[in-house]
């Protein structure tokens, strides 16, 4: 949860910790589920729907392929829903309960799965009907959603629908991209992704790029007539999705620093970000109310760029309550 933080705080330095925390917890205008590439997300609540709807289906189908090779049939996955909603009846629960309440109807597959994997809840987040509850500690609430978002008129769309409008989406945000790109970040797969005919649609335009054609969202075209950013340096957290956007991550970094940033595992490194493009690696390590920023460059900085990066720095550090010591390798 601190990485996704900071993440909003980058790109909007004037949101307090305690303001993204309200709107989790208080007024519920955030909510936090899994979603893209069966990841954790924290998304405004009024869009919750369309998230639903565009990846219901790929993520069902991911989840019971994995059931399928541990000996569980669709049938014996779909069982479990019904007694998940029926323990959060009552309010959230941990993962210690919910499997409390399966293990005595399944079978030896199904309780080696439950006991041995967060998935006993995959097909019911999926589906929307339950997401993540209040809480920081080690232990994780799940809650039903019509619990916990009572207000929220949760009524799914057509997917072809839904997914047109999560493209429009993520090229306001990540565009110019390919369907390709697209794909690989919403996790739809590529026979579904290429029926969303996104040449019919008049939000999108096509444009002329690099290897390839690239797609972008009609309102930011303009924006490449626009001078170039300068000197704008941004240091991004653990699993930044602006380092997730895109297939291809040649414009980002060059192939000889691929693996300090998308490591083993899928672990994914804070990142020195000048002008867009990735520049090094960082890391912090806090004792007491001091948390020390450590910047391994991948290039000789500029007095600018240094001066730049201890200023985000103590920004950093405001923002976590913490006096900060920058060292730039």
């Amino acid at each position: 949860m601190s990485a996704a933080y900071l993440q909003l705080w980058a790109r909007n330095h004037a949101l307090a910790r305690g303001e993204i925390e309200a709107a989790l917890w208080k007024s519920r205008t955030l909510v936090k589920t899994s979603l893209m590439r069966q990841t954790l997300h924290i998304i405004p609540t009024d869009e919750f729907p369309l998230y639903i709807s565009a990846l219901r289906a790929s993520r069902r189908a991911g989840v019971l392929r994995v059931m399928a090779r541990c000996g569980i049939s669709e049938e014996q996955a779909e069982a479990m829903t019904p007694v998940i909603l029926k323990t959060l009846e009552n309010g959230p629960c941990g993962r210690a309960e919910i499997v409390a309440a399966l293990r005595p109807r399944a079978n030896k597959a199904v309780r080696f799965w439950i006991e041995n994997s967060w998935g006993l809840v995959r097909l019911p987040v999926a589906d929307g009907l339950i997401c993540y509850g209040s809480g920081e500690s080690n232990e994780v609430n799940f809650i039903r959603v019509d619990h916990w978002l009572p207000k929220l008129k949760m009524k799914l769309m057509p997917a072809i629908e839904a997914q047109r409008g999560l493209l429009r989406k993520y090229l306001r945000a990540y565009g110019p991209a390919t369907l390709a790109d697209f794909a690989h970040w919403s996790g739809i797969a590529m026979t579904d992704v290429r029926l969303l005919g996104p040449q019919s649609d008049s939000d999108v335009v096509e444009i002329q790029g690099g290897k390839r054609p690239l797609l972008m969202h009609r309102d930011d075209v303009s924006d490449l007539k626009r001078p170039a950013v300068s000197g704008c340096v941004r240091l991004l957290p653990h699993f930044d999705v602006y380092l997730l956007a895109h297939r291809e991550k040649e414009h980002l970094l060059g192939s000889e620093h691929y693996k300090r940033v998308y490591r083993n595992q899928g672990w994914i490194s804070p990142v020195l970000l000048i002008d867009g493009e990735v520049a090094g690696v960082w890391s912090s390590n806090k004792r007491g109310r001091k948390v020390s920023v450590e910047v391994e460059p991948f290039r000789k900085l500029s007095k600018v760029e240094r001066d730049g990066i201890s200023h985000e720095a103590e920004a950093v550090g405001k923002f976590l309550g913490s006096e900060v010591v920058v060292r730039v390798a």
